[in-house]
């Protein structure tokens, strides 16, 4: 452990990252700019490598300090996290990461179920598009979109979902959407990183290519469906994360149901020694429990 830095530096190098400033960050954590400045000089010296950019115009993070951040951030708030949970006598913590638009879209609308069946649990929850680094010691379960190419992990699909294109009721009436050819005369929606495509739809279900261009593009689902609510165009999107948006009569399947590309998108990803932490056991048995569900 000899190469750790000190945390003192750790916690000076976070909080002038974060503020962009050393006077900012000297008086969050009640030290003089100096001392600040002093705590990242000994910690560019320990690991050397410059970390900020210094100028006229203030200070800002150096390529190498971007990453460097990246990495320590989770750290330091898991540090953070597991110190109050102790302060707070919490012994049954959890700390569960996942992608974006299943976090808002699909588990947050239902987390009331979890803390009802769970009392006993404290529930840490965050989202982002990058996979977690198990190896940290920060996450206890994972919850990733994509094709499943995880080596040394235990992989659990949740759900098969349908994708197919959406819109609003206004919108497929104003355009009189009925044939699937009309498709590519009207603006269509593009999330990048979906693991079904418009070319994969239309080459389906057409034959016709995919536009050379896109009126919209977004990289979460989250967004491609809000502005297929707005009336901006077609979304391809998952019916299951557009559950809520059909049910209340905000978007509605252009082509109908029977014109879906079925996948399974979404995993529960953890090391096998996770599986014994009776959190993890609680969580896992409650989220298949709801994926299940019709």
């Amino acid at each position: 452990m000899s190469a750790l830095p000190p945390l003192p530096a750790l916690l000076a190098f976070e909080a002038v990252a974060r503020r962009r400033s050393f006077g900012l960050a000297a008086a969050e954590l009640h030290l003089t700019a100096s001392a600040v400045s002093h705590q990242i000089a000994r910690l560019e010296a320990q690991i050397g490598v410059r970390l900020f950019d210094r100028s006229a115009h203030g200070v800002r993070l150096s390529p190498a300090g971007d990453r460097y951040l990246a990495r320590i951030a989770g750290a330091l708030g898991a540090i953070s996290a597991a110190t109050e949970d102790l302060r707070q006598g919490v012994s049954n913590s959890l700390y569960v990461h996942s992608s974006p638009s299943l976090a808002s879209l699909w588990l947050m609308p239902r987390l009331k179920s979890f803390a009802e069946a769970t009392r006993d649990v404290s529930l840490n929850l965050s989202a982002s598009h990058a996979h977690t680094d198990f190896a940290l010691g920060q996450v206890d379960l994972d919850i990733r979109y994509g094709v499943p190419q995880w080596p040394d992990l235990v992989v659990e699909p949740l759900f098969e979902e349908s994708i197919v294109p959406l819109a609003s009721p206004a919108f497929i009436r104003e355009q009189r959407l009925k044939r699937v050819d009309q498709l590519l005369d009207v603006p269509l929606i593009q999330s990048n990183v979906n693991v079904v495509q418009w070319s994969d739809w239309l080459a389906r279900y057409s034959g016709a290519p995919a536009p050379d261009r896109f009126s919209l593009r977004f990289d979460r689902a989250q967004m491609a469906l809000e502005a297929a609510v707005q009336g901006l165009g077609v979304a391809l999107e998952s019916a299951t994360m557009a559950a809520r948006h059909i049910a209340e009569g905000k978007l509605r399947p252009v082509m109908g149901m029977d014109k879906a590309i079925r996948v399974k998108a979404h995993f529960v990803v953890y090391p096998a020694r996770h599986a014994r932490k009776p959190p993890v056991e609680a969580f896992l048995a409650w989220i298949h429990r709801e994926a299940s569900k019709p």
